[in-house]
């Protein structure tokens, strides 16, 4: 058998109808279960190889909880909010009134739009590359075997001598907590809310937790977010931390810090009261319980196989992606953090390559971080905390937006860039960003980390002009001017080389 080049882009864009099995055979080369990042990228790469892949999902849509509950859904809506903030905004400055407020539904009319483009893009490459798709509800029977119960009952075994987990996760639920997905509500339930909330208070600090408080304080909703943490987002270093809390009480947000909760519960009339371990209490319209997410791996056989799971509820698996059970790998959510989208595709492609024993691409730590609050927040590479820790003698520059023109021009010149580079080569060791476009910008850092660039490279380099981009020019020279007032040979070799480029 011919061996296509193995590490090839899953990306295409041209069309053709999926296959759906209505009786599989009972062979493949590889079972993927759950049609995520990790499963789509795993079968694809399995496929893009010459071998044949099957895919078994128990959703009518495939894409996981990525496309059809998480990430998509809730960037979707963080636009339509921004749409609307800007509109508000707009209607001020114009002396123009809006009438009343926008529904949540009308806000979200551009989401099922966006999930069905998505649907048809996933099944039309799925098709194009030959993997084949099951729908029900798989169950491992043996390291090789994996049952399928459809809607209908009916049930089939399909055999594989390679599996890999690609389960994903779901919200985590705490017993203090009893979520109705009406009152009370979780990440997979705060979108089908039929109207937008006057109040509502967030029960966590978390990445999804201020992704979801932000885009309500953005739309106009009074949010309180509570949490025992000091301050949200506890694993960013301090400054984006105060840069994201900053903004959001702009919009109108309130965090309490320190605080426990007892437990909420809704009144029987039109609000849910939370109660507080102080023995305070507060109510809201709605209450959003972000508590994070724990990986879906109960109801699939994993007792029956023995499979080591960690203290945090993951799938243990080694640098190849295998778990302890020969044959058997697993990848994204299941196996745990960094648990992003991203790392979940990534994950798939060499837990499929390890497992026909094909070579992967060198292993790289460059996988940032995009956090979608208002305003975005991005980083990559070693952040200052780390540095701090390691007692690495760093430097960091950092372009506020107010000093970046297109930032003016967008109307969005809150927020900074700040380049962490070594202090005695300038080398980039680190970037993050927060504010407009965040996620977007990091990759050019991303890049230069990846090609051990200096400072001085974002001073040699032309880039259009007024760009967001300018910022890592502006961060590149703070650098340079940090550095020169630490030594007085270098001082002179770069305001020479400063006034030459301009």
């Amino acid at each position: 058998m011919s061996v296509e080049p193995c590490w090839q882009s899953a990306i295409e864009y041209s069309a053709s109808p999926v296959y759906e099995m209505t009786q599989p055979p009972a062979d493949f080369d590889l079972i993927c279960l759950g049609s995520g990042p990790a499963g789509q990228k795993a079968a694809i790469q399995a496929a893009k190889a010459g071998f044949h892949a099957v895919i078994i999902e128990r959703e009518q849509q495939i894409g996981g909880s990525c496309l059809l509950l998480g990430t998509i859904p809730s960037k979707a809506l963080r636009e339509q909010a921004l749409r609307y903030r800007r509109m508000r905004g707009d209607a001020r400055s114009l002396a123009v009134e809006l009438l009343g407020d926008a529904p949540l539904s009308a806000l979200l009319q551009g989401v099922d739009t966006v999930i069905a483009s998505q649907d048809r893009y996933l099944q039309a490459q799925i098709g194009r590359n030959q993997v084949e798709l099951v729908r029900g509800r798989g169950m491992l029977l043996d390291a090789n075997r994996v049952e399928v119960q459809r809607l209908d009952g009916t049930r089939s075994v399909l055999h594989a001598p390679r599996i890999i987990l690609a389960t994903g996760s779901r919200p985590r639920h705490v017993s203090a907590i009893e979520v109705d997905h009406e009152y009370v509500l979780d990440s997979d339930s705060i979108l089908s809310l039929p109207y937008l909330p006057r109040s509502l208070i967030v029960l966590g600090s978390g990445v999804i937790a201020c992704e979801y408080a932000s885009i309500f304080a953005a739309l106009g909703c009074a949010v309180t977010m509570i949490d025992k943490a000091a301050e949200p987002l506890g694993f960013l270093d301090p400054a984006l931390r105060a840069g994201f809390l900053d903004a959001f009480c702009a919009m109108g947000g309130r965090y309490r810090a320190g605080t426990e909760v007892e437990g909420a519960r809704f009144d029987g009339f039109s609000q849910v009261e939370v109660l507080l371990k102080d023995g305070t209490g507060l109510k809201a319209d709605i209450v959003f319980a972000a508590f994070g997410r724990v990986a879906n791996l109960d109801g699939i056989g994993l007792d029956r196989l023995k499979l080591a799971i960690n203290s945090r509820g993951h799938v243990q698996v080694n640098e190849r992606f295998e778990t302890n059970i020969p044959g058997i790998y697993a990848a994204g959510d299941a196996i745990g953090p960094p648990a992003l989208a991203c790392a979940a595709a990534d994950q798939g492609r060499r837990a499929a390559l390890a497992a026909f024993g094909l070579p992967p691409p060198a292993l790289t730590s460059l996988v940032p971080t995009g956090v979608y609050t208002i305003p975005e927040i991005a980083c990559v590479g070693l952040s200052q905390t780390e540095a701090d820790a390691k007692k690495m003698d760093v430097v960091v520059g950092r372009a506020d937006f107010a000093e970046v023109a297109r930032a003016h021009i967008i109307r969005e010149p809150i927020g900074f860039l700040a380049l962490i580079c070594e202090r005695s080569t300038a080398r980039v060791l680190g970037v993050q960003v927060i504010g407009d476009g965040a996620t977007e910008l990091v990759h050019l850092g991303q890049a230069a980390i990846a090609m051990s660039a200096t400072a001085e490279f974002f001073v040699e380099q032309i880039f259009n002009f007024p760009t967001m981009t300018e910022a890592y020019r502006i961060a590149a020279f703070d650098v340079m001017k940090q550095r020169a007032q630490m030594h007085p040979a270098v001082q002179r070799a770069h305001l020479t080389r400063a006034r030459a480029v301009g």
